[in-house]
């Protein structure tokens, strides 16, 4: 399979557990794509208005899907697991029964818009930095340049993350 992606997982409503392995599931199901590897699962306190505590990770898929079309199936499995999409600028402070937001994509930089590989947030989210760095932790962050756990390390968030052991 010809590309690396890192795609982050999380859920705040209804039983997260299982909505998480569901997603984890539903991605190892997109045509021509696998999952490689799965990081730890971590509690992380939410941010702006949701109020759930969220149940997060991060997967490694290898597939031969380009960036939008993995989108597209990801956006299918949220849709199939009841996430209702908020309006833009309002995404990150609202719950939701599943997000999944592809981090990074080989060593691509993109920009659409409807995609924005990095993730745009990715460098200020301890909840998505401590899974990715347990994955991919001497990997570079095409824009910055930095490594994913020195980009953990000087992370300006301060929202409470923890194992989460089911």
């Amino acid at each position: 399979m010809s590309n690396i992606a890192y795609i982050g997982i999380g859920t705040n409503l209804g039983d997260r557990l299982a909505n998480y392995r569901k997603a984890v599931a539903a991605i190892g199901e997109i045509r021509d794509t696998r999952v490689t590897r799965e990081s730890s699962l971590y509690e992380s306190e939410p941010h702006g208005r949701a109020r759930n505590w969220f149940l997060n990770g991060v997967v490694e898929v290898a597939t031969e899907l380009e960036a939008k079309e993995l989108l597209k199936e990801l956006q299918k499995i949220e849709a199939s697991m009841g996430r209702k999409r908020a309006a833009k600028g309002k995404r990150a402070s609202v719950s939701r029964t599943i997000d999944l937001d592809i981090l990074l994509f080989n060593n691509e930089t993109i920009e659409s818009r409807t995609l924005t590989v990095p993730h745009p947030e990715l460098t200020n989210r301890r909840f998505v930095l401590l899974p990715l760095s347990e994955l991919a932790p001497a990997l570079k962050h095409p824009q910055v340049g930095e490594t994913i756990s020195a980009l953990l390390v000087a992370s300006p968030d301060d929202k409470k993350v923890t194992f989460y052991k089911p």
